[in-house]
C-alpha cells in the first residue's frame, strides 16, 4: 500500500512547491477508538481528533495526520494490544512506529488525564526521543505464536477450574456416587463422569451426577481444544524453523 492520495506532500504537481514541514503523529489506542494527535517537529500542536478502531477508521487517521504535512513517524501506545491492527495498517503505508508507554502516574497528575493529552504526550516522547524502540510488527510468526499460546493458556485455565469443581461436587455427593468413581485415574474418572446418564433434578443424587456430567464433558471438551492449539504451535515453529 502507498500513502494515501489526501498527503499533501505527495500529490503530483507539475508546479514546484516548497517542502511541507514534517509532522510527527501520536495515537492514544483504545478498544473502540483511537485518540490521534499531530505535531510539527517544533512542538507545535496542529490537531487532535478521534477515529474508530476499525479499517476505515484507521484509514480516516492516516488521511487527517497526512493532510497535516509530511508524515514519517508516529508514537503509538499499545502496539501489542488494543494498538496492533493500526500498527500494522501504518508500516504498511511506510510510517515508523515507535513504541510509547504510558505516561507515569505523576506525569499525568501534573497534565491532567485525557486521551487527547495522552496522544499529544506519545508525539512528543518520539519528538524529544524519549520514545526510541521500533514497534515489532504483529505480523510475523511470533505474533502467530502469541494469539494461538492466549487461546491456550486460557483453555488451561478453565479446564483446571473444572477439574477442581468436579472434584469438590464429587467430595459432597452422596456415598454410593462416591463409591462407585472410588479408585479410578483421572482419565478414568472423566470418561466414567462423563457416561453418566441424564438424570432429572429431584434430589441431590440426581443434581450431583448432572453437574459431574456436565463438568467432565466440558474437560473433555477442552482437553481436545488444548490439543489441537498445540498442534497449531508446533506447525507453526516447524514451518519456521
Amino acid at each position: 500500500m502507498t500513502r494515501p492520495a489526501s498527503d499533501p506532500c505527495h500529490e503530483p504537481s507539475h508546479d514546484p512547491r516548497p517542502a511541507c514541514e514534517q509532522v510527527v503523529l501520536g495515537v492514544d489506542t483504545h478498544a473502540d477508538a483511537h485518540v490521534a494527535a499531530v505535531i510539527t517537529t517544533t512542538g507545535v500542536l496542529l490537531g487532535t481528533q478521534s477515529f474508530p478502531a476499525t479499517g476505515a477508521g484507521y484509514t480516516a487517521l492516516l488521511d487527517w495526520a497526512a493532510s497535516h504535512g509530511e508524515l514519517e513517524r508516529a508514537g503509538v501506545e499499545g502496539t501489542s494490544s488494543h494498538g496492533t491492527a493500526l500498527n500494522r495498517y501504518l508500516r504498511r503505508n511506510n510510517i515508523q512506529v515507535i513504541e510509547v508507554n504510558r505516561p507515569d502516574r505523576a506525569a499525568r497528575r501534573r497534565r491532567g488525564k485525557t486521551d487527547a493529552i495522552d496522544a499529544e504526550s506519545a508525539a512528543r516522547a518520539v519528538l524529544s526521543g524519549q520514545a526510541t524502540a521500533i514497534a515489532k510488527s504483529g505480523n510475523g510468526a511470533v505474533e502467530m505464536i502469541r494469539v494461538v499460546k492466549m487461546a491456550k493458556d486460557s483453555a488451561i485455565k478453565a479446564r483446571t477450574q473444572a477439574i477442581n469443581q468436579l472434584k469438590a461436587v464429587l467430595a459432597r455427593a452422596e456415598p454410593e456416587l462416591r463409591e462407585s468413581l472410588a479408585g479410578l485415574g483421572r482419565a478414568a474418572l472423566l470418561r466414567a463422569c462423563a457416561d453418566l446418564p441424564p438424570s432429572g433434578l429431584h434430589d441431590i443424587h440426581d443434581t450431583a451426577t448432572h453437574v459431574l456430567r456436565m463438568l467432565a464433558r466440558r474437560i473433555l471438551a477442552l482437553t481436545e481444544e488444548i490439543r489441537s492449539h498445540e498442534r497449531s504451535l508446533t506447525t507453526i515453529i516447524s514451518r519456521i524453523c
